[in-house]
């Protein structure tokens, strides 16, 4: 389904980079925050199920809470994202299933007090009306789409054929809301938008025109180890990557929130990075408040251990070493001596039958005693309760350069415990499945994966505790 320039109207044909530069100015007209369809999408839904509750819940304390459960359990599950296709139907199956959620959640309330009746037609009414509401919202978005509004600057990865005629539809398409700014990739041929140069570029890009909102991986002649390196950087910007999965010709793919079908190509969004604002705040009040607490009660235990280690052998009750912290950053790590003083500690790799260990330092090694100081350093911000573990300069710079994928685990601040750790990754292990797992965290990331990685870590101190 080729194409012509000329027949994509032109208040619909791509920029041309090369020529006028992507400002703000060039796209006034389409350009709007980004807060305005996920906010008139919930309008919707709210509206729709306030009727619910009006029509047959009013007065009802139990059905009139649906309401608010109805909405939050559509937002956390990804209802409100901006969407390429608006397809209500298609979604259909998996919004009524979110709005099962909250029924069930109810319903023991309801049947103990008795008022399962009007709790269930509160949720049968919310489906009949919420659906149509959907319906509704995503056909005038589409209008507005076709009308130039509510557009969306976007750059391609790959230039081979399925991402050529990705570019097509979407500038003979407008109801996607997707205007392909250009193409990054290592030739050139047949594009419905310039080309912007190779893949590695994309950092520069997204840094330099900050109103491209979307970047479309598609098939091409880069490497997949470079566009991983290269996506693992544009999903810290604030832009929304989706990835067309392979072979997805075969069915391999599933339909959701996270799934885009773009004239029959699906497009899989990316997790958004850990380090967005909204999240990383929320992360970083936990940890103070996490550590603040921790520090005050474990106070007694710390002081023990300094008379403990003090009287063990000679030389300071901490010990402070420089690590790698985010952004290749060097921080003071401090922890509590368990070794005997040496110079060796910045270029000998431990081990866990290193003779230097005194034996109270054996015993806080056994339990982690010997890293709560490292609260400190959580709660001034050097560091996360959880995150990749922190390594000293000599060896990341050696692992760095050996084992693919180990500096993009500087993407967010060290941890004092983390996912490889709990996974039995700790002291001498490999390093190559440590990276796997500590960027496997970052790019999925969520605050219960941390209260995961906690438990788990408190189980593992316990277990310790109890072994001679």
């Amino acid at each position: 389904m080729a194409v012509a320039s000329q027949s994509v109207p032109g208040a619909l044909r791509a920029p041309d980079l090369r020529r006028v530069p992507l400002t703000r100015e060039r796209f006034h007209a389409r350009l709007l925050p980004r807060w305005v369809v996920p906010v008139w999408m919930a309008a919707c839904d709210a509206t729709a199920l306030v009727g619910a509750v009006l029509v047959v819940g009013a007065g009802n304390v139990v059905a009139e809470g649906y309401l608010p459960l109805a909405l939050l359990c559509l937002a956390v599950s990804g209802a409100y994202r901006r969407r390429m296709s608006l397809r209500a139907l298609d979604l259909t199956p998996w919004i009524v299933t979110r709005l099962a959620v909250p029924l069930l959640v109810l319903a023991p309330i309801a049947l103990l007090v008795g008022t399962a009746g009007p709790l269930l037609a509160t949720a049968i009414v919310a489906v009949v009306l919420v659906v149509p509401a959907r319906i509704l919202s995503f056909g005038l978005l589409r209008h507005a789409r076709r009308r130039g509004r509510l557009l969306e600057p976007a750059v391609i990865l790959g230039a081979g054929e399925v991402g050529a005629e990705l570019g097509r539809d979407f500038l003979e398409y407008p109801e996607y809301g997707v205007v392909p700014v250009g193409f990054l990739d290592c030739v050139d041929g047949n594009l419905p938008a310039p080309l912007l140069g190779d893949v590695d570029r994309l950092d520069e890009l997204l840094e330099e025109h900050r109103d491209i909102r979307r970047v479309i991986v598609a098939f091409g002649p880069a490497r997949e180890s470079e566009l991983v390196s290269v996506l693992r950087t544009a999903v810290m910007h604030d832009v929304d990557v989706s990835v067309i999965p392979r072979f997805f010709d075969n069915g391999v793919v599933s339909e959701g929130p996270d799934t885009d079908d773009v004239r029959g190509i699906p497009l899989y969004r990316v997790r958004q990075s850990a380090l967005r604002k909204p999240a990383w705040a929320l992360k970083r009040f936990v940890d103070v408040a996490v550590s603040a607490t921790v520090l005050v009660l474990t106070s007694p235990v710390m002081l023990v251990c300094a008379i403990a280690v003090r009287c063990s052998s000679p030389g300071p009750v901490l010990f402070r070493q420089r690590r790698i912290g985010q952004d290749g950053r060097e921080i003071e790590v401090p922890k509590f001596r368990s070794l005997r003083v040496n110079h060796e500690s910045e270029t000998q790799w431990s081990v866990d039958d290193d003779p230097r260990v005194t034996s109270i330092g054996r015993f806080m090694r056994r339990t982690s005693i010997d890293e709560l100081p490292q609260l400190w350093s959580v709660l001034k911000g050097d560091m996360s309760l959880v995150g990749p573990r922190p390594e000293r300069p000599l060896f990341v710079r050696r692992f760095s350069a050996d084992v693919w994928g180990y500096g993009d685990r500087h993407r967010v601040p060290v941890g004092l415990t983390g996912w490889a750790q709990v996974h039995g990754l700790r002291g001498d292990t490999s390093i190559e499945e440590r990276a796997r797992f500590d960027n496997q965290y970052i790019e999925h990331w969520s605050l219960w994966r941390d209260l995961i990685v906690l438990v788990r870590t408190l189980a593992e101190v316990v277990r310790g505790a109890r072994r001679r």
